[in-house]
């Protein structure tokens, strides 16, 4: 993996104690809209982590494969993840 471990951990580690506090609140009945405020912005920190590595792997791994001319398969994995994103 391209992208800075330490970032993507600590944000990976966030959303997990985000999803903790998501399932106490569902525990205790919590309001419906605190409860979806808080997976709004657990999700929010998930799509950040996928764009860094996103970015990263760009930077990295699709432009090395450039470099040496066989650029096509990452680019059309890249494709793949892109269409994913946007259905």
């Amino acid at each position: 993996m391209q992208a800075d471990r330490r970032k993507i951990e600590r944000l990976l580690k966030t959303a997990r104690g985000q999803i903790d506090g998501i399932l106490r609140m569902v525990e205790e009945d919590r309001y419906c809209m605190d409860i979806s405020a808080q997976v709004m912005a657990t999700d929010a920190i998930i799509r950040k982590v996928n764009n860094e590595i996103i970015k990263a792997h760009m930077k990295g791994c699709v432009k090395e494969a450039i470099l040496e001319g066989k650029g096509d398969e990452r680019i059309d994995e890249l494709m793949a993840v892109v269409d994913k994103l946007t259905k």
